[in-house]
């Protein structure tokens, strides 16, 4: 099923967001939708949604098209459960569950076994058979489980209340459900933005391993890398489509543009010294009509356009830091549970002036609460000192996020602001992009980057010399991303980060702090000299490997012990011989029941049939066998794949 983007054209207030786009999205394709924060990603995934209608154009889609969008803010679903709404992907199954047991209840009852409505319900049966088996109705339980663990979620987090999940884990949630829909197409807008490395790597060998069609925004590289195999690209209006992904999109972008400089370089030349000969020779009687031909030239000739590039950038530095005592943070002992769950254990730091240091971890181990310990004062144990003249200045994950929404940019800055920087707001917002009439926009309307961009310029409003952010790059664009890594790096205060990327750690950062099982860890160099001493080659890895200290000693033991791998071998070979026997006789079942149906939908066959009084027991019995087959299935299924991890191990 393709779906036609056709001409379109959209503005808001005046200003032109696409002029006569398009581009077909096929079956199959996965598309990196990639450009500047506010270029218009997220609004064009809205037209594509049918929530947005455009001025000029239209977008076709077939009859009958599934789509799916997850989109960066979540609608409220209180009192609904994670299982709940997993299994909300599957409300046409479950209605046919509801309806089949509603009439094998009814069969069991009735005794009018020649009448016309009995064969119709007999043949309602049939056909609800026939569909829930299409479906894949047997396996939609292990699809909900597989899903949610592949995006992070523990068995004893299934019947928790969404409600009681942060908003990114229950970002999650709904993604999980969007991916079980199986849609004709998916719509993803940013959604690594509230993934750990684990669930990251998870989705894109999920996305990149399916036949789904999916369009995706996302300022990840590597995610790009790994999933698409298509990129376009949003740019002043206009959409550029390339067949690759998006490493090789740069390259050919840089390449093409090289070309279309060189040949309107050229061709100028060309249309410079025709005109020069026009103008020789066109009063020349004898020369009139080779000058009428050079016009005719001109006239006829396609001038070559240079693709426009978007070059506009944040341009900022932090003000100087005022002088701080020499110690800024001084923890001993620092511990802090929610309930049973204790997410920090007799940590101790200690942040001197000027050092510039990366807390990096597992989504969940405790660098976020941390933070929040020593920049909210939130109630721990333990003793928390804060040095001399400290004046901290917080970018937390959701800060973007924390912005009055009806508010305009202006007015957000310079409530913000004393007397003396009130006076320099629309210079300062101009260094973040925001100029012109863009500063009296409400912040409800700003894309997820443009409302980034915002949250980082009120930082700079106040001097501050303990700089400490929180997943800053989030929602940020690639350019962005490089002007705030360099912007860091002239900072003469003290630094603390939380990221997961590398690229952007590499050379900010001198001071690394692991955030494992509770333990905090420091190593004294860069992100890089982390990585090495922990025997790395990259975050991925890190965050991949990061696992429970228990199953950790659990893993290294296996690896060194021969006859407990032989003993997992032979167990996983019995689970397979085990599911290979399961699976032949819910086939002969299956086939038996279809049979019986069969039958029972043939009157003379039914004749018989009614003949035996034990008939429709054993029917019953067969189904009730059939069910209790298919879990074992889905069970024994769950085994052997823990097993052959466990295996992978060695």
């Amino acid at each position: 099923m393709t779906v036609s983007v056709n001409k379109v054209s959209l503005s808001f207030g005046g200003r032109s967001i696409f002029n006569d786009i398009s581009f077909q999205i096929n079956p199959g394709d996965r598309i990196g939708l990639v450009g500047r924060n506010g270029a218009g990603k997220s609004t064009l995934l809205r037209l594509i949604a049918g929530e947005y209608t455009p001025e000029n154009g239209n977008i076709a889609t077939p009859n009958g098209f599934r789509l799916a969008f997850l989109k960066q803010e979540l609608l409220k679903q209180p009192g609904i459960t994670v299982m709940q709404l997993a299994e909300s992907a599957f409300d046409e199954i479950k209605q046919l569950e509801k309806r089949t047991d509603e009439i094998n209840v009814e069969i069991v009852e009735r005794t009018d076994y020649e009448s016309q409505s009995y064969h119709d319900l007999l043949d309602e049966l049939h056909h609800l058979i026939e569909r829930f088996s299409m479906l894949q109705g047997h396996t939609y339980v292990a699809d909900i489980e597989r899903v949610l663990k592949g995006l992070g979620f523990k068995p004893e987090d299934h019947n928790k209340k969404l409600s009681t999940f942060s908003g990114g884990w229950q970002m999650r949630a709904e993604l999980a459900r969007l991916l079980l829909i199986q849609p004709d197409l998916l719509l993803l807008d940013e959604p690594t933005n509230h993934l750990d490395i684990e669930s990251i790597i998870w989705l894109e060998e999920y996305l990149a391993q399916s036949k789904q069609t999916v369009v995706l925004v996302s300022h990840d590289r590597t995610f790009l890398d790994n999933v698409t195999n298509r990129t376009i690209e949003i740019s002043l209006g206009k959409a550029y489509d390339f067949n690759c992904s998006y490493s090789k999109y740069v390259l050919q972008r840089e390449e093409i543009r090289t070309k279309q400089l060189q040949s309107a370089k050229n061709q100028d030349k060309e249309i410079k010294q025709t005109e020069q000969l026009i103008q020789k020779f066109r009063y020349k009687a004898s020369k009139a009509s080779f000058a009428q031909s050079l016009i005719k030239k001109l006239d006829k000739m396609d001038r070559i356009e240079v693709d426009e590039d978007d070059a506009r950038s944040m341009h900022f530095s932090f003000p100087p830091a005022p002088r701080s005592g020499k110690v800024v943070v001084h923890g001993q002992n620092l511990g802090k549970t929610y309930g049973e769950n204790v997410v920090l254990n007799k940590v101790d730091i200690e942040i001197e002036r000027g050092q510039r240091v990366a807390f990096v971890g597992q989504n969940g181990q405790g660098k976020s609460t941390l933070i929040k310990i020593i920049t909210d004062s939130l109630a721990h144990t333990g003793n928390l000192e804060i040095g001399h003249n400290i004046k901290i200045g917080y970018y937390a994950q959701d800060q973007a996020d924390e912005l009055d929404g009806n508010k305009t940019v202006l007015a957000t800055i310079e409530d913000a602001a004393d007397e003396e920087s009130r006076k320099r707001s629309r210079d300062l917002l101009g260094s973040f992009m925001f100029s012109g009439e863009d500063v009296e926009k409400k912040v409800k309307v700003l894309s997820g980057g443009e409302r980034g961009r915002l949250a980082l310029c009120k930082l700079l409003l106040d001097p501050i010399n303990f700089l400490v952010m929180d997943e800053p790059t989030n929602h940020l664009d690639m350019r962005a991303k490089d002007v705030l890594k360099s912007a860091l790096q002239n900072y003469d205060g003290t630094l603390l980060v939380v990221s997961h990327d590398r690229a952007f750690l590499a050379d900010l950062v001198n001071n690394v702090y692991e955030f494992k099982d509770g333990v905090v860890k420091q190593y004294l160099g860069g992100i890089n000299y982390f990585l090495e001493q922990r025997k790395l080659d990259s975050m991925r890895m890190l965050e991949k490997r990061s696992t429970v200290q228990k199953e950790e000693v659990v893993v290294e033991k296996k690896k060194n012990n021969f006859q407990e791998k032989k003993n997992l071998e032979k167990l996983v070979r019995k689970l397979k011989n085990q599911q290979t026997r399961t699976e032949a006789e819910i086939a002969a079942l299956e086939t038996k029941i279809k049979t019986a149906d069969n039958d029972m939908l043939d009157a003379e066959k039914f004749k018989e049939i009614s003949k035996d009084p034990d008939y429709f027991t054993k029917y019953e019995a067969d189904k009730k066998s059939l069910e209790k087959l298919m879990k074992k299935w889905e069970h024994d299924a769950f085994e052997l794949e823990e097993k052959e991890t466990e295996l992978d191990q060695y």
